[in-house]
């Protein structure tokens, strides 16, 4: 990623040095319990410049690392330089207030192993009088874990209000407590003057593949005859832009659609919120998602750029399409689905969100198990272990014809590739990936 002009135009001409990511990967480095929260805690504030606009700037950083490597330090300043413009993606058009809602969002970044880090950002005015400048806490971590760090971000906020230094300790406590596995809750004491000692009782929900997320976002914006055309697009791994005002809206939305195609993993660019430098990555010609302020609608539009879904999240409607996203997906299945989420819609107001999480997340699963669930019976395995998957033949089991003409375009995708890499490297039966 990238700070200065030069470095910007770079970035945007080889989208390999573009933040990229893909949410809620179930990698054992990202659920493993027992390793630290976070990496870092970052304060990044708007700083005046010469010309008289704000930059976004780290303003502080929670722990100061010595002792690196030369290759570690060199990652390590990349991702302090990204950072900044992914807290303040709405570009330097600031000025002083005296009210602010604060807010919650996230980002996804790449390092050059591909191994990625997400930071959880919360927005906010720091207390005080008169007019000032809003400022960002970002928590830097390769956990995905969104409900876990909010609050987190709740406790920092909090402590905010009083004085910085009563952030540290706590994060201090944190850092050198366990992630707790999913299920399990860990406890941080925390001391706050004119309060004393409070316990803060963190928790992991039980399913780790859905603690990213939030589907009641996207059920408030959008029909469930919207979010099929959604996910027709993105299991065929095409491009698909979001538009709101909100980061939060943006972030939440983005992290909801992605997760609708678990136990896949969307493999291409993903930028929940592009900065405001980077909005030339809608020309790219491979598959992203990406979310964009409703603000930078003109230029978006005025980019060359190759077919697209693109999803205005304000209104709940779809802006332009591909044209055939109904005919993507099976008809009966996608009658099945429609069922299933407008049944959840009605009766919204009686579900927790973590059961609507399920419930919606169940639907989709379903989909997949139905469409190619039978994707084990057709790994040939080899007498030394190692295993390879029969497309012809898993093509030709699927009995209706409606199936098998959406499967055959799915089985070419990226993310059926790596998921079938994986089942071919392990012998071990697959049910449990469901």
């Amino acid at each position: 990623a990238t700070e200065g002009k030069e470095e910007a135009s770079a970035a945007e001409n080889n989208p390999s040095r573009v933040p990229q990511g893909k949410p809620g990967e179930r990698s054992s480095v990202l659920y493993s319990a027992g390793q630290f929260f976070f990496e870092y805690l970052v304060v990044v504030s708007l700083k005046k410049m010469s010309d008289g606009h704000y930059e976004p700037k780290i303003t502080y950083q929670f722990p100061k690392r010595e002792n690196l490597l030369k290759g570690q330090k060199e990652e390590e300043e990349r991702l302090l330089q990204a950072i900044p413009l992914f807290c303040f993606p709405d570009g330097n058009n600031w000025a002083p207030v005296t009210e602010f809602t604060s807010e919650t969002f996230s980002f996804v970044l790449t390092n050059v192993d591909g191994s990625r880090k997400i930071g959880y950002c919360r927005r906010l005015l720091p207390s005080g009088r008169g007019v000032r400048l809003p400022e960002v806490f970002c928590i830097i971590s390769c956990l995905g874990c969104f409900g876990l760090f909010s609050k987190i971000l709740d406790e920092v906020e909090k402590r905010r209000q009083i004085s910085m230094a009563v952030i540290y300790p706590f994060m201090q406590g944190l850092r050198e407590s366990p992630f707790p596995a999913p299920g399990k809750t860990v406890t941080i004491k925390s001391f706050i003057p004119e309060s004393g000692t409070e316990l803060i009782k963190l928790t992991r929900p039980v399913d780790a593949h859905l603690e990213h997320v939030e589907f009641q976002a996207l059920l408030q914006r959008l029909s469930p005859h919207l979010i099929l055309h959604i996910f027709a697009s993105a299991v065929l791994e095409r491009r698909l832009i979001f538009l709101a005002e909100e980061l939060s809206v943006l972030s939440q939305c983005i992290h909801a659609v992605a997760a609708l195609l678990y136990p896949f993993t969307w493999a291409h660019t993903y930028i929940p919120v592009v900065p405001e430098c980077l909005l030339d990555t809608v020309c790219c010609p491979t598959p992203f998602m990406v979310g964009i302020q409703m603000r930078h609608l003109e230029r978006v539009l005025d980019q060359p750029m190759e077919e697209a879904l693109i999803v205005d999240l304000c209104e709940g409607k779809i802006l332009r399409a591909v044209g055939d996203e109904e005919e993507i997906l099976p008809t009966k299945l996608q009658n099945e689905m429609l069922t299933s989420l407008n049944r959840h819609n009605n009766n919204n107001n009686i579900h927790t969100s973590e059961q609507v999480n399920t419930l919606v997340s169940e639907a989709f699963v379903q989909f997949f198990v139905r469409t190619v669930g039978h994707y084990a019976s057709h790994i040939k395995w080899s007498k030394n272990g190692s295993g390879t998957f029969q497309e012809r033949a898993f093509c030709k089991a699927i009995a209706s014809k409606t199936n098998r003409k959406f499967v055959k375009k799915f089985v070419k995708t990226n993310m059926f590739s790596l998921f079938i890499e994986e089942a071919e490297k392990s012998r071990i039966p697959q049910e449990g990936k469901r």
